[in-house]
């Protein structure tokens, strides 16, 4: 059995979330055009008759602005070490640019095969493809280049053929019926946040953060409460909306993918708080994984 497992890194909105969930047949990841939606480390376990392939979403590497930026584009870095294969995504419908060219150069120094996605080709011409893939092969020595279209699942077959060779024989690691190493509660919360950067649009920077304090399943119903925290009031207002019609609307779209993922009827509360003290604000980070240190 081909075992083994496959980072996928690249710049912000590229699509490596869509990429992943589209692969598994499920929503792991939560997506969204804004920079800094994918903030923890997500595995989706991919399971068929003859492999196991463990695909490690990673956040988008992109110049910091801020310090949790800085801590998201080294816990990207951090997680090309250690796997057995990296997908680079690049954004075929906007070319390769500027931020793609800083990744290559640092992917020069890892002795892993390398793959070039080149996705959203539903975007472009021949004639743009031929040409990304050209420029591509002047900049890196990649192993394989695979054009792809990740929200219509066009050549997902060729990825994970491809992939398959360059994997190990060896003994699964994880069991069959394992999806994600991420626990229901962390699901929960980072669906929420995803309907709050859909309907806040550019807003509410991707700097909001969701907890869920409360999972209590039972055996045809899940309650579940998630604290929304902003770092302002005015973020508060916007995020509650106008006599609480736009939360109300976050938690009408959040219960109904919290329904077709759990497979069962959620009953679902959400809550917003500020909290402008960095010294709190650094605890809720440290929860999520985001300590400097690491």
């Amino acid at each position: 059995m081909r075992v083994g497992f496959v980072s996928l890194v690249g710049r912000p909105n590229v699509g490596k979330s869509t990429l992943m969930n589209s692969i598994l047949n499920i929503k792991l990841a939560i997506t969204s055009d804004k920079v800094g939606t994918t903030r923890n480390i997500i595995n989706g376990i991919y399971h068929d008759a003859d492999s196991q392939i463990i695909f490690v979403d990673t956040p988008g590497i992109h110049k910091p602005s801020n310090k949790l930026d800085s801590l998201l584009n080294k816990k990207s870095y951090s997680n090309i070490d250690g796997v057995d294969l990296v997908l680079f995504l690049v954004d075929g419908s906007t070319g390769i640019g500027k931020g793609d060219r800083f990744i290559f150069e640092k992917l020069k120094d890892i002795d892993l095969p390398v793959f070039l996605i080149i996705n959203k080709i539903d975007q472009l011409s021949r004639e743009q493809l031929l040409k990304e893939i050209d420029i591509a092969k002047d900049l890196y020595p990649f192993n394989e280049i695979i054009p792809v279209s990740a929200i219509k699942k066009d050549n997902l077959e060729e990825v994970m053929k491809t992939i398959k060779k360059y994997l190990k024989e060896q003994d699964k690691i994880y069991s069959d019926d394992e999806l994600t190493n991420v626990s229901s509660r962390f699901m929960a919360s980072e669906i929420v946040r995803e309907k709050i950067l859909e309907l806040t649009h550019r807003e509410v920077p991707h700097t909001v953060t969701c907890y869920t304090e409360e999972f209590k399943e039972e055996k045809d119903v899940i309650h579940i409460h998630v604290l929304v925290v902003v770092e302002r009031d005015n973020l508060k207002k916007i995020i509650i909306g106008k006599g609480g019609k736009l939360l109300k609307q976050v938690g009408i779209l959040a219960r109904k993918d919290l329904e077709i993922f759990f497979g069962k009827k959620v009953y679902l509360e959400t809550y917003v708080k500020t909290i402008k003290n960095w010294r709190e604000e650094e605890k809720y980070f440290l929860e999520l994984g985001l300590k400097e240190d690491e």
